[in-house]
Order: C-alpha cells, then sequence, then structure tokens
C-alpha cells in the first residue's frame, strides 16, 4: 500500500494521504496485527495525542507510545506492543 514504507529499522506507516475518518481505522487494524514486541512508527500531518487516548482506553497497558518528531509539519510516533510479564 502506498501509506506504508519501510526504514532502515522499522516499518514507518503514513497515514497522511488517507482522509482522516479512514486513518484511526488503519492505525487500529496496525496496532491490532502487532506481535508482542513488535513496534511501527505512525507519520502523521498533525500531533496524535487524541489517538493515544483512545489506544489506552481500548488497548488499557498493551502497548508503548514514543516520539520520535515533534512537528511542526511531521510528527512521528513509534507505537509497539508491549510483551507479556514473565
Amino acid at each position: 500500500m502506498s501509506e506504508q514504507t519501510a526504514s532502515s529499522t522499522q516499518n514507518e506507516i503514513d497515514v497522511r494521504q488517507l482522509i482522516p475518518i479512514k486513518r484511526h481505522e488503519k492505525i487500529f487494524q496496525l496496532v491490532d496485527a502487532l506481535a508482542p514486541g513488535a513496534s511501527f512508527v505512525l507519520v502523521n500531518d498533525h500531533d496524535p495525542k487524541p489517538l493515544y487516548y483512545q489506544l489506552e482506553a481500548e488497548h488499557p497497558k498493551q502497548f508503548s507510545w514514543t516520539y520520535v518528531e515533534k512537528g511542526p509539519s511531521v510528527w512521528r510516533v513509534e507505537i509497539g506492543r508491549i510483551s507479556k510479564a514473565v
């Protein structure tokens, strides 16, 4: 798909080309498909902080959220599935 590109170290998912109403749907599909310990970098044209709250509400304590780049025109956030505690 055109919104997915690979970086040298991990998957980078660029949702800027998707219409806004489809972005969260796509991101949730990707989060749901993540294996424990896996991650991707979300690329967006605005701060996706509301998405963080939605993910936390629907998947509490199941993912990590790390800003890689904070605007002003591009935001990159690494979203990962947390491995289960041993």
